[in-house]
């Protein structure tokens, strides 16, 4: 799952709410200046030769990379227990030991669902809803993580460090502008996204009624490689999105509150990212 509603639409309702609120507050004869644009970057201290800055703490990079550390620590911890909760048994037929999720983990996928969808309509409340996310999200990938392990030993590993691998790439490839973040781009990408998502729940509908998509389950081994290493692109161009997110809402003074909602969709690409190059990566071990 990825978060093209915070590259967007919610960057640019919340600098609209922004402008509008400050400029309220000067017509209703308070001191204060609205938002400035996207790429002004202003100071952040109140002015002593002035009226009193309506003005709150800004948005920083490091504040971002603290919440991103924050959730990130949070997830681990989680799903080091969710690791633990997964329990094995011998499967009869074969002698095979199977992993066997916990009903916990499944209640962890909705509830970090939820923190994500009410952080898109809440962003003040990302702090709360962050670690939320983080916290039950976490305990499902965990759980996901000791399946994948039991049937391809070191596997996680591999894909922790291809996770990392990929994430630096991407931050090198867009601080030295070998990508650069169009409006085009943006929304090939989230459209993209949008339509991976659809096709991923309407397989879920589809498994409901005993049907299944043979790509997305390994029933053809090559074209699933080929998704899933489409899907890991996908996944690899939102990091993109969500540092030019990071970047122009720190240059556009927002809110300090949307440290959180930044730091939040740049793990929630993350943790995308890795589940989708377990997929991978186990495709490949077969």
């Amino acid at each position: 799952m990825s978060n093209p509603v915070f590259n967007a639409d919610s960057f640019q309702s919340a600098s609209q709410n922004f402008n509008a609120k400050a400029g309220a507050n000067a017509g209703a004869g308070q001191g204060g200046w609205g938002a400035p644009a996207a790429g002004t970057n202003v100071a952040t201290q109140s002015a002593s030769d002035g009226p009193v800055s309506g003005w709150q703490k800004a948005m920083t990079i490091n504040g971002t990379i603290t919440a991103s550390l924050v959730l990130l620590t949070l997830l681990l911890v989680s799903a080091s227990f969710g690791w633990s909760a997964v329990d094995t048994v011998v499967d009869p037929v074969t002698g095979e030991a199977v992993p066997t999720l916990p009903a916990l983990a499944f209640v962890g996928i909705l509830v970090g669902f939820g923190a994500v969808m009410l952080s898109m309509f809440k962003p003040n409340l990302a702090k709360i809803f962050g670690p939320v996310y983080a916290i039950a999200y976490g305990f499902a990938v965990g759980a996901i993580s000791k399946g994948f392990e039991t049937f391809y030993n070191g596997i996680v590993l591999q894909a922790v460090l291809a996770t990392a691998s990929v994430f630096l790439v991407m931050l090198v490839l867009y601080r030295t502008r070998i990508i650069k973040v169009t409006d085009k781009f943006r929304r090939a990408v989230i459209f993209a996204t949008l339509g991976v998502m659809v096709l991923y729940l309407g397989s879920f509908v589809f498994s409901l009624f005993g049907g299944s998509l043979p790509f997305l389950n390994g029933d053809n081994m090559a074209l699933s490689i080929a998704f899933s290493v489409f899907v890991c692109g996908l996944a690899a161009m939102n990091l993109a999105l969500d540092f030019d997110f990071i970047e122009r809402a720190t240059d556009a003074g927002m809110p300090k509150a949307y440290e959180w909602v930044a730091a939040l969709g740049l793990v929630v690409t993350l943790v995308w990212l890795y589940l989708e190059l377990l997929r991978l990566l186990s495709y490949l071990r077969n």
